[in-house]
């Protein structure tokens, strides 16, 4: 491993990349390609724009967008000018969205235009009218050509900033601290509402230092980054991964496993993080054989059980050299344990690995037993935003954070992760808290009472199954609820299946016993 980490801030690292890798290519998407010069030259321009705009030290800046360059830079701009960044989840609807902008209490959003055939300021707009206001919210920037009366378009924001000189934007970018926050990752608890993980510079640099190290990420990199922005995996294992080693990033804003297939090949992608199922859809693709394939070298994967037999298959199929599994979660910078590249294929496949350097993870159960996940070190958050409440919760005076997953730790270190205290279940990679989703049903008129739990699939790991007790006399059908929901909620909450009861199971407590369900299940 490395010494200490080499940079103070995230600005310092956008610096510093561009110095020491200038003509190393940065971004590459579609016939855009820039070096580390020129990006470092646009997140200048952009942390320019934001001073310009008001944005002061310790404001939360928010970007609801998919995978692009104009992300990186607004996203980067932004916290060289001491922002706090708020990625915001592009499944989200406009309730949603709006719901973490106001808790947030964000000054500034860049929005996307148009995204999967939705229009996002639309969304945005209705939810609003809707909703109690944004009072906190001064100006939003659409990353496109255009944009309502009142909102702002990139080029016009970016121009704005033309008169503030590069010698103020550098002293801004300088003036941040290593223990200041540097974002703030939205995710959900058992209570169904989101918390708001504050992590800081030097956490997310000492965190993704190591991730690299481990990795063995280096200069020359090609990195397809599926992995989207908004989530830890993408922006930090991704990006901020990138800046530090002078990899070449290409985004890709939606998992097409035809477009993946077609950018490995043509950009000679050596680097290909993403959960199971991306990597699973690669090796079964009818059209895998037409595409070269062979400059991957680097492979990590997580968030789900991960079979010996995909990575026997990313090893012989593909030969990829080095295949790694990890287990991370937000409140932890992303990252609490990793397999090292020596690792035997068994230990990568059913395992997450052993503790990132300068943390401890310990199981509250005896050695080999099923217990709750703790986790202690500098990758720890700071807290939830504004919620003390929903901190003391998960963080006792000792600094152990309490992961609501349960897991086995072997006479090794390495934890395998077994089941989740918090029900959470994930689709295609995506975190799915029951008590969000049951909490969003609970709004259709039919819908008495409500439990969801995961079950099983063979293309998403697994899914939501809904099931549904319906008020008197009501006539909704599974199909309906589907498509309400469809409406209401991002696609990786919506429940597959519905099934109607006539009371769910419940102990003396009050509470639903969804063993029960999941054994019916």
């Amino acid at each position: 491993m490395r010494g200490d980490v080499q940079w103070d801030s995230i600005p310092g690292l956008v610096r510093s990349a561009a110095e020491r890798y200038p003509d190393v290519e940065a971004v590459v998407e579609g016939r855009t390609r820039i070096s580390y010069a020129e990006l470092g030259a646009r997140i200048e321009r952009s942390a320019a724009a934001c001073v310009a705009s008001g944005v002061a030290p310790g404001d939360r800046v928010a970007i609801w967008a998919p995978n692009s360059l104009d992300w990186i830079v607004a996203a980067l701009g932004a916290v060289s000018a001491g922002a706090v960044l708020v990625p915001l989840n592009t499944r989200y609807k406009g309730t949603e969205a709006a719901d973490v902008l106001r808790r947030s209490g964000a000054r500034l959003l860049f929005v996307t235009g148009t995204f999967l055939g939705t229009s996002y300021v639309a969304s945005l707009r209705r939810a609003v009218a809707q909703g109690p206001g944004l009072p906190d919210l001064d100006q939003v920037v659409v990353l496109s050509d255009d944009a309502p009366a009142d909102f702002r378009t990139w080029k016009d924001f970016l121009a704005g900033g033309d008169g503030i000189g590069t010698a103020e934007v550098r002293e801004r970018a300088a003036a941040v601290r290593g223990s200041w926050p540097s974002d703030i990752v939205f995710t959900s608890g058992t209570t169904g509402r989101s918390k708001g993980a504050v992590i800081t510079h030097a956490q997310t640099l000492r965190a993704y230092e190591a991730w690299c190290d481990l990795a063995g990420l280096r200069r020359g990199d090609r990195y397809l980054i599926v992995n989207p922005f908004f989530h830890t995996f993408g922006y930090k294992a991704g990006v901020i991964a990138c800046l530090m080693r002078g990899a070449t990033m290409i985004p890709q804003p939606v998992f097409n496993v035809g477009t993946a297939l077609a950018n490995i090949a043509a950009e000679r992608v050596s680097v290909l993080p993403g959960p199971p199922t991306l990597h699973q859809s690669l090796l079964d693709h009818p059209a895998r054989d037409t595409h070269d394939l062979s400059a991957l070298r680097l492979v990590v994967t997580g968030a789900a059980v991960v079979p010996l037999r995909l990575v026997e298959r990313l090893r012989g199929e593909l030969g990829v050299e080095t295949v790694l599994t990890a287990y991370g979660l937000s409140e932890a910078s992303g990252i609490v344990t990793m397999c090292r590249r020596q690792d035997p294929l068994p230990v990568i496949a059913s395992t997450s690995g052993r503790a990132i350097p300068g943390t401890q993870v310990r199981v509250e159960a005896p050695a080999g037993e099923p217990g709750e996940v703790l986790v202690r070190g500098f990758n720890v958050m700071r807290g939830y935003y504004d919620d003390p409440a929903g901190t003391a919760d998960v963080l006792d005076a000792d600094g152990w954070l309490r992961t609501g997953d349960v897991g086995v730790l072997d006479a090794d270190g390495n934890l395998r992760i077994t089941d989740r205290i918090k029900d959470m279940f994930i689709v295609g990679g995506f975190n799915a808290y029951p008590a969000e989703i049951e909490q969003l049903l609970g709004l259709h008129p039919d819908v008495a009472d409500v439990a969801v739990v995961g079950v099983p699939d063979p293309r998403l790991g697994e899914v939501g199954r809904a099931y549904v007790v319906r008020r008197a006399g009501a006539l909704t059908t599974a199909d309906d609820l589907i498509a309400w929901a469809r409406r209401e909620m991002a696609n990786y909450k919506v429940p597959r299946s519905v099934e109607f009861l006539g009371e769910l199971p419940r102990n003396a407590s009050g509470k639903v016993v969804k063993g029960e369900l999941r054994g019916a299940s």
